[in-house]
């Protein structure tokens, strides 16, 4: 019998790591062997089930963000969602809101701030993320379009002093070329036809798996379609075909940054980097789910 350890085993069950080793611990992988620090698990093992819930707490996380998101629950899923995403996805862009910032933001709807300067533009975009937060969940289960990633530019930079340049499309593609961490991008004129043949290959696929929205994410990211904004609509992209296809989210915070660039540019001759990021992302969210009690 041929045994591997678990590094690889992870990368074969798309989980992180850490999960794999929990899961050996727990006695949940038969035939799995400690040697010193090492999990040595059988080839043909089986990649273990999550143990199943109890009928009150069966509700999915979709479910529950429609419910909450109606309800307006406060210290939900929902609420805590809105806040770190929003805060998480406009720090890697140079916001300089604080988290409790953007906590006061969407509980208040009021600023909140003290003796600091803070651009008008963050506390613009930080309300118009948690509207965009909104729009992927009511659209969650509908397909991916370009009418779609439109508006969520359209709503992500509308008001922001972007939206008075006469060169910055708010809501469509970019005029002008421009650079992202000093690699070419696609051209402007470039961008309509390679957004429909990316839009195109990724609906083909009936049941995405999470390399699959990685590699749809790289791609927008690579084409950059924007003036402004690639990153945060690109991520919301990602938050809602996981919940179009049942693939547990995951924020990419201030922490994972780094490793979530490197993963972009190392992508598809090193895909570990990129997907070992959003596993480890994804055990954050996870540990969210079994709090708030939701498969």
């Amino acid at each position: 019998m041929q045994y591997y350890a678990s590094a690889i085993i992870a990368k074969k069950w798309q989980l992180s790591e850490r999960s794999v080793r929990n899961y050996c611990a727990q006695g949940r992988v038969p035939g799995a062997i400690l040697e010193g620090k090492t999990w040595l698990i059988p080839e043909d093992a089986e990649k273990p089930t999550r143990a199943k819930r109890t009928t009150s707490r069966r509700r999915t996380l979709l479910k529950v963000l429609q419910e909450e998101r109606i309800a307006r629950l406060s210290g939900g899923i929902y609420h805590r969602v809105q806040i770190d995403l929003t805060y998480n996805s406009n720090h890697i862009e140079g916001s300089r809101l604080t988290h409790e910032q953007t906590r006061h933001i969407f509980e208040t709807n009021t600023i909140g701030l003290a003796k600091e300067s803070i651009p008008v533009d963050d506390i613009i975009e930080t309300l118009n993320h948690f509207r965009c937060i909104d729009l992927i969940i009511d659209c969650a289960q509908g397909p991916l379009t370009e009418t779609l990633i439109k508006k969520l530019h359209f709503m992500l930079k509308s008001g922001s002093s972007d939206a008075n340049k006469t060169w910055f499309a708010v809501g469509n593609y970019k005029k002008l070329p421009n650079e992202v961490g000093g690699q070419e991008t696609a051209l402007p004129e470039e961008v309509p036809l390679k957004m429909k043949e990316l839009l195109a290959d990724y609906n083909a696929k009936t049941h995405p798996t999470l390399d699959d929205l990685l590699d749809f994410h790289v791609e927008f990211e690579r084409i950059h379609p924007f003036q402004d904004g690639n990153g945060r609509v690109g991520r919301l992209i990602l938050f809602k075909e996981c919940l179009k296809h049942q693939i547990i989210p995951f924020v990419i915070t201030d922490k994972l940054k780094y490793f979530y660039y490197r993963g972009l540019q190392k992508w598809p001759l090193e895909c570990e980097y990129l997907r070992d990021t959003c596993l480890a992302a994804q055990d954050h969210f996870r540990a969210l789910l079994d709090y708030f009690r939701i498969v």
